[in-house]
Parts: C-alpha cells; sequence; structure tokens
C-alpha cells in the first residue's frame, strides 16, 4: 500500500474514533488516559495527526469536556509569518503541545517529539511554496526547529537567521527571473 492511501486510511480511522469518543456518553467524564489519548493522537508527526488537530481546532466546542488549553502566543516574539511563510498554525500546533503536556505533567517525556512535529509541519508548509523560494523557507524551518529544540522556544531565532533567509529566497527570485 502507498503513503497516500495508508494516510487516508489512517485519518479515516482516527476521524471514526475521533467521532466515537464525542458521541460516546462517557466523553461527558474524560479520564486523564482518554485526554492522552487524544493528545497524544493530536502532536504526532504526521500530517492526519495535524489535520485531526486543526479540525478539532475549528470545533473546539465539541471537545470542552477535555479542558485542552487552546492558547497560543503563535511563534513567540519571532515571526509568525517569516518572509511571507506562514508559520503561524504550525506554532500553534506547536503550543498546544507544550502547554497541554505541561498541565498533564508529561512534558519532558514528549518535548521531543513535539519539536519533531513542529518541523515536520514547517516542511510541510514548505512544501507548498513554488520550489524557487522553497529552499529559504526550509532554511527557515530548520532554523525555528532547532530553537525550540535547543531553547524550547523560537523566541530564540536571531535576525540574522531571518537575513540570511530572506537574502536567499532574494537571489532565487532574481535568478528565476534571468
Amino acid at each position: 500500500m502507498s503513503r497516500r492511501p495508508a494516510t487516508l486510511l489512517a485519518s479515516g480511522v482516527l476521524a471514526l474514533l475521533t467521532a466515537l469518543a464525542v458521541a460516546s456518553p462517557a466523553a461527558a467524564a474524560v479520564t486523564p488516559q482518554q485526554k492522552l489519548s487524544v493528545l497524544s493522537s493530536w502532536t504526532q508527526t504526521s500530517a492526519s495527526s495535524y489535520n485531526a488537530w486543526n479540525s478539532a481546532r475549528q470545533n473546539r466546542a465539541a471537545w470542552a469536556d477535555y479542558n485542552f488549553d487552546w492558547s497560543t502566543d503563535y511563534c513567540s516574539s519571532s515571526p509568525d509569518n517569516p518572509l511571507g511563510f506562514s508559520f503561524s498554525l504550525s506554532c500553534f500546533r506547536h503550543d498546544f503541545g507544550y502547554r497541554n503536556y505541561k498541565a498533564v505533567g508529561q512534558f519532558s517525556a514528549n518535548k521531543s517529539r513535539l519539536d519533531s512535529a513542529f518541523y515536520e509541519d514547517l516542511k510541510r508548509v514548505c512544501a507548498t511554496y513554488n520550489a524557487v523560494v522553497r529552499p529559504a523557507c526550509y532554511s527557515l524551518a530548520w532554523t525555528y526547529y532547532q530553537a525550540v529544540a535547543i531553547f524550547g522556544s523560537v523566541a530564540a531565532v536571531q535576525q540574522s537567521d531571518l537575513d540570511r533567509a530572506a537574502k536567499m529566497k532574494t537571489e532565487a527570485e532574481r535568478h528565476a527571473r534571468t
């Protein structure tokens, strides 16, 4: 089975399980294990995990009994959309994972995976851009990932990192026009 059908199948199974959890009378009395299970399913590195989290983000009322912390400062003090690359939702999901795993006392056991999921989300964003500017986006994605992996926050991204990527982008665009 190729990755695409397998991903679609996994997404469908996750959606079905999610729907059953919401429709279940037991959903009103969410156990810590149920909360951790949903939290884990929404913070994996896959696109289907991201899509399930984003669907829940857009329909938070259905998940109210789980008492998730949906607050975010997006990419902290670093740009949410550096050089026009849309990183804000990737930062939002990263915040979601950090805040909710901290709230249940499971952060240190999950930090590495949360940071890896963040990087995968950023790379998926970059893949949507024109091949000419994509290397600059990937460079910024790596920089944002390194900031969270090492310092725990994208606030550690320096202006010099942004300037380097801006120069890459400008040169690539100029080269593509010639």
